[in-house]
């Protein structure tokens, strides 16, 4: 699981596949042979012997993946969808975003997937905010939870579009729920904050991004630099979304998996220029507002990854958009 391919330049003037830097033809990522031998060499083990193993460091990637899918089918004691597992970040004054005099580097340095400037440009400037203690999801939500949500309100929302037919994915109950709206998303976090009395709720950009780096000015949730078992990006991972937390080594500073790669992750606000900066109109702008989602994607190079990157939906299959929740 970590191919890296080169694609074509302009991400907008080609097919999704294209665009991802894959060929026409079938791509194979993961060795569904071995994965299927480790998984019958974990069949004995329990739920809590795999969860472990998801987040082992000292397992191999496939071994990872094997105990994610089997989890998936057994219950995966992770997932709580009335208490999910939280961690604190405590309250700081921060910096965040990119200065910007380091635009035009940055834009260089992903020229090559089909970066134009404008899109790096709604990182900078730099500036500085207050952010007061919260707590952020531990993991971006997942399908199981998603569909506790479904079943409890099955007039709330639409089943999400990554659900083939709106069928139901056990398979994928591990696995964080993509296709979802922004007001979906936030439908979510209000129907989980009614029915459990906790404060659930979307985070806020700022709280986005000072979870994922801690305000360090740190590329990556992880450090600077990506590569293979980081993150779930179209270079490394294997084309799919993969179980949470099977990236240990892509573990943010406060303790929260999957920050960068899997599913990008909607956010409370709009876009909107940092202070001090000027209004970008990109192609996701326009003349109506769009919600900013960060994070990255298994559809997505490395460069949405980035701690700083501010993004959002586009009319693109390839676009998979996901949540995380944050809690008062």
């Amino acid at each position: 699981m970590n191919t890296v391919i080169t694609p074509a330049v302009d991400p907008h003037a080609v097919e999704d596949r294209a665009c991802m830097g894959l060929p026409a033809s079938y791509v194979d990522r993961v060795d569904e042979s071995e994965l299927a031998a480790r998984c019958r060499l974990l069949a004995i083990r329990g739920p809590v012997h795999l969860a472990r193993t998801v987040e082992d460091p000292a397992a191999e990637p496939l071994t990872r993946l094997a105990a994610g899918r089997l989890l998936a089918l057994l219950g995966d004691p992770r997932i709580v969808p009335d208490d999910p597992a939280m961690v604190d970040v405590p309250a700081a004054r921060v910096q965040l975003g990119l200065p910007a005099d380091r635009i035009d580097a940055v834009t260089a340095r992903w020229s090559s997937v089909g970066v134009v400037r404008d899109w790096i440009a709604k990182e900078a400037p730099q500036y500085e905010v207050d952010v007061p203690a919260f707590r952020i999801g531990r993991y971006p939500v997942t399908n199981q939870e998603y569909r506790a949500f479904l079943l409890a309100e099955p007039d709330a929302a639409l089943p999400p579009t990554s659900w083939r037919f709106g069928g139901y994915p056990a398979e994928l109950a591990n696995h964080p729920v993509w296709t979802v709206g922004p007001q979906d998303a936030e439908r979510y976090a209000a129907w989980l904050a009614a029915r459990t009395g906790r404060g659930f709720r979307l985070p806020t950009e700022a709280e986005w991004e000072y979870a994922a780096s801690s305000g360090d000015g740190r590329a990556y949730p992880w450090g600077d630099q990506a590569g293979p078992d980081r993150t779930n990006t179209v270079e490394y991972g294997p084309l799919s979304t993969t179980p949470v937390g099977m990236y240990p080594a892509g573990l943010s500073p406060f303790g929260a998996f999957d920050m960068g790669g899997n599913v990008e992750e909607y956010v409370s606000d709009d876009y909107h220029p940092y202070p001090g900066g000027e209004a970008v109109d990109d192609d996701l702008g326009g003349a109506a507002a769009y919600r900013v989602a960060r994070g990255g994607s298994f559809t997505r190079f490395a460069d949405l990854a980035r701690c700083r990157r501010r993004h959002g939906w586009y009319h693109r299959d390839m676009y998979a958009m996901g949540f995380r929740l944050a809690e008062s």
